[in-house]
């Protein structure tokens, strides 16, 4: 019989940390069996944050980091398997998505990078890795995300209430889960990126907690108005994106600089709200309920405008399908090695726009 336990890796666009949890999957209803976090130092976060852009030396850096990053990994590995009381040998394989710094779908570009270093990660663990889940979608000509989706459906579909799982991390994306329509999944635009970003310029806070400052301001309409209307909220789905389009630079293209900071706030917390409201009204019309997961779920004011421009769906946390609000991407990226293990496809072709589902990932052998 296969060994059940994989464990799931996960470091978002947000660069708060890496998110690791333990899953058993004997029985037909997945479980999580333990959790980790691992925050980022301040010093990797910058590094990060700078090879977001252009710049000297780029491979170097690169390389580096993605040896840090798997320190990092190791490290969560280890207190991940402390906490459980499990040893390392009864683990099937670690899914580790890897840090994204650059996220370039287009038929154009077609690459996605997220950095690792796979190898030395199973020499530092002693346990098979399964990472690189994105390019394979890409090189089939899809988005390379969102890949959650497949997840989503096998562990939240209902059969008769239409269901969207809303993820907001640095960038929001939706997942459509209708038992009468197919699977539909997108991101939807900035989650807490910019307001994670404005936050931290101008209070020194890695973010607003609870969305108190933004609710100390009032929203810009003038400056809504002129952040929705971006070209990529009109652009149909298949579609993603990231840092690359959504950044400080773009928001200051659109302000004077003579704003009140918090009523800038107040407006990048409801372009978040908005784009999600308008993504799940145009493409999931039917639906009934709505469950949030990721960092933005534990924004209060996020959640109540959410809320105020929803109002006749059921909005909850995931918590309440059974799989906490932090934990669900990394549990995702443990199905996604399972599946990469088993020969089992890992993308829904219908939401990233591959031509075809594919397996995805590389082995990386202990």
């Amino acid at each position: 019989m296969e060994s059940v336990f994989y464990i799931g890796i996960m470091s978002g666009t947000s660069l708060d940390g890496v998110d690791a949890v333990l899953a058993d999957f004997q029985d037909t209803s997945p479980a999580l069996l333990q959790t980790f976090f691992l925050p980022y130092d301040n010093a990797l976060k910058k590094e990060l944050l700078a090879l977001h852009q252009p710049g000297n030396d780029e491979l170097h850096r690169a390389a580096i980091l993605a040896n840090q990053l798997s320190h990092y990994y190791a490290q969560a590995v280890t207190g991940l398997l402390k906490g459980a009381g499990v040893n390392f040998k009864r683990i099937a394989a670690i899914g580790c998505h890897g840090q994204t710094i650059r996220h370039c779908p287009e038929k154009a570009k077609g690459y996605t990078i997220q950095l690792v270093n796979s190898a030395l990660l199973a020499e530092l663990t002693g346990i098979s890795v399964v990472s690189d889940f994105r390019s394979r979608d890409i090189a089939a000509g899809g988005q390379g995300a969102p890949l959650v989706p497949a997840f989503h459906q096998a562990v939240f579909m209902h059969t008769s209430h239409p269901r969207v799982i809303v993820n907001i991390g640095g960038i929001a994306n939706i997942t459509r889960l209708n038992s009468r329509l197919p699977v539909m999944g997108f991101d939807s635009g900035p989650g807490n990126l910019l307001m994670d970003a404005w936050c931290s310029r101008h209070t020194g806070r890695h973010y607003d907690d609870n969305g108190y400052w933004a609710a100390s301001g009032c929203v810009i309409s003038t400056l809504l108005d002129a952040l929705l209307a971006d070209s990529y909220f009109e652009r149909k789905p298949p579609k993603s994106t990231g840092r690359e389009w959504f950044n400080l630079e773009w928001l200051e293209q659109k302000i004077s600089g003579n704003e009140p900071l918090e009523d800038v706030q107040a407006t990048l917390l409801e372009l978040t709200v908005r784009s999600i409201a308008a993504a799940i009204v145009d493409y999931c019309p039917d639906t009934e309920e709505i469950y949030v997961c990721g960092g933005g779920a534990h924004n209060a004011a996020l959640m109540r405008r959410l809320a105020g421009q929803l109002p006749d769906r059921r909005i909850e946390m995931t918590d309440s399908l059974g799989v906490a609000a932090d934990w669900v991407e990394a549990f995702a990226f443990a199905w996604l090695a399972r599946r990469t293990l088993l020969r089992e496809t890992g993308n829904l072709a219908a939401v990233t726009g591959a031509s075809g589902d594919r397996i995805l990932g590389a082995i990386y052998p202990a």
